[in-house]
């Protein structure tokens, strides 16, 4: 827990926070200052109404809760969450509105306003959405203070009539502020997982005829929640600065530690405060070693977001075929928002799009998932590795290193054995994930891998293998000549390169059918390539 009532703010020590709202001084938090003024200064102080539409566990919570502390002096801020409520209140209009009312009259309690006799007396059952109207004119007319409206967790609301006819209240209010000036809210502001500007309503339960959301007034929200490297760092630098005061510092360094979280996160905010609580608890140094470990287990743990996660890929096969093609098979998808498993995929951050449209997935975590998914469903499979394709997994790991050079042999020799049959197009479509399934045993509970997207494409991946405080680097190749096979060789060097190594990996997938090509050893400009040969159709 984030918070015991038995312990005063200053007994407590600070943690990192995961389970509900982070709070400024109670939990170490990354500095959003410049996001919370970003907010105010381009979307607040325009008048603008909009969404704060992000994935589950995104920071929407704790972001409202900093703007509150950011507009409380110089604004009325009507700030609640639609969790707990329940869904009788959205049962129909009158108890809808009533309920309203006695969140609104409690919020101008709570901050001493002079106006709670606007919301005192009981909402009428006739025509209650006229009375709030003038419940809200009467409110922001006579407040001398700007009014917001900041309203969470309102993935509950949309499915009822008495939220889609309040949105449809709300429109219309900012469409009169417009035309003739009449009071209303300054800003609107609505946080969850629920795309409201696709938010469809029956005319008639029984008719298939819809209309589209009235929310077609809000602003699209593009601030960027992710923390950024150096954003972390304030987090991390608040963290060590308490660890100095108790004599106990981590000397670690902080930029280098940022990034190396980012690269697994992408920065998704409860998977950096995850991984960071997890170092803390578990007494580890602060090392590049120690995330590597952590973010291993990390991916292995149940928690509600790979929860979600795993249920749409098992429920949902158009969604699971996406997953698959992002991460194991190269492919580059357009996102034309038509395909709704994709677009489930944005809006819960699984995926993400550059500006160009096209989806890949949002960071190496869920990457890592997805993969490990299908390697799952991979391993499960009938007489998946044979006796004798196993039999010498004893000198896979040797002196504590990965002697990849032989478990790449090995697996020559497994292909051949057990796939020997298979047609070209299955090698180019399910090597990869059979590489995989074969490598992540050995691995498992020491080490763990990413896949790069920087080179990922139908012919191309390269995998970085973490174990034992050690990177390998990995090449998967779909070979297609001496040509192409330069620009691999070429390719890998450059990425060799950004990893700070001089040893590389290269496993190619050739059809020695039209084009025979060996095993061998490479060494260029410093350096040294093992190319490991899987031929297929050698023996047409």
């Amino acid at each position: 827990m984030c918070y015991t009532g038995s312990m005063t703010q200053t007994q407590r020590k600070k943690k990192f926070n995961i389970t509900g709202p982070c709070i400024r001084g109670r939990d170490y938090m990354v500095d959003t200052s410049a996001k919370i003024e970003t907010i105010v200064h381009d979307y607040i102080e325009e008048g603008d109404y909009f969404v704060i539409n992000r994935g589950r566990q995104y920071g929407k919570t704790t972001t409202l809760e900093l703007l509150y502390q950011r507009l409380k002096d110089t604004h009325i801020v009507l700030d609640f969450s639609f969790e707990g409520v329940g869904t009788d209140m959205f049962k129909d209009e009158y108890t809808f509105y009533e309920g309203l009312r006695l969140l609104f009259f409690d919020k101008l309690l709570d901050q001493g306003s002079d106006y709670t006799s606007v919301f005192e007396n009981e909402t009428p059952e006739k025509y209650p959405n006229r009375d709030f109207r003038k419940r809200i004119e009467e409110l922001c007319g006579t407040s001398p203070k700007p009014v917001i409206l900041f309203i969470d967790e309102i993935d509950v609301a949309p499915d009822f009539d008495a939220f889609f006819n309040f949105l449809g209240m709300l429109r219309d209010k900012f469409i009169e502020r417009s035309k003739r000036n009449t009071p209303t809210f300054q800003s609107v502001i609505f946080a969850g997982v629920t795309d409201l500007q696709k938010l469809k309503s029956r005319i008639r339960p029984e008719s298939e005829h819809t209309i589209r959301s009235p929310w077609n007034i809000a602003v699209p929200f593009t601030v960027d929640m992710r923390f950024a490297p150096p954003e972390i760092v304030t987090m991390l630098a608040d963290y060590e600065a308490d660890r100095i005061s108790e004599g106990n510092p981590t000397g670690m360094d902080q930029m280098a530690i940022a990034e190396r979280i980012y690269y697994y996160t992408s920065g998704y905010p409860f998977m950096v405060s995850a991984i960071c609580k997890a170092i803390d608890e578990t007494g580890k140094p602060w090392t590049i070693e120690a995330v590597d470990e952590t973010a291993k287990n990390f991916v292995a743990e149940r928690n509600t977001l790979f929860g979600s996660l795993v249920a749409n890929l098992q429920r949902d096969s158009e969604f699971a075929s996406v997953a698959k093609n992002l991460v194991l098979d190269g492919v580059i998808i357009n996102n034309n928002g038509n395909n709704p498993s994709i677009e489930r995929g944005l809006i819960l951050n699984i995926f993400t799009e550059d500006e160009h449209q096209n989806v890949t997935v949002s960071n190496k975590v869920y990457e890592t998932r997805i993969a490990n998914y299908f390697i799952a469903q991979m391993l499960t499979k009938p007489n998946w590795m044979s006796e004798k394709s196993s039999e010498a997994q004893s000198h896979f790991i040797e002196n504590g290193e990965l002697n990849l050079k032989f478990i790449l042999q090995r697996f020559n020799v497994f292909m051949k054995s057990e796939y020997r049959d298979r047609d070209s197009k299955f090698i180019e479509r399910e090597a990869r994930l059979v590489f995989l399934a074969f490598l992540k045993p050995i691995i498992n509970g020491q080490g763990n891998y990413a896949i790069e997207p920087e080179t990922r494409n139908f012919q191309r991946m390269d995998i970085v293998v973490f174990f034992q405080g050690k990177e390998y680097v990995l090449e998967l190749k779909i070979w297609h000549g001496e040509k192409h096979n330069d620009n691999a060789i070429n390719q890998l060097i450059e990425y060799l390169k950004t990893r700070d190594t001089k040893e590389g990996y290269l496993l190619s997938f050739a059809s020695n059918k039209t084009s025979p090509k060996e095993s061998q050893v490479i060494e260029q400009d410093g350096y040294t390539i093992y190319e490991e040969v899987v031929a297929y159709n050698e023996n047409d």
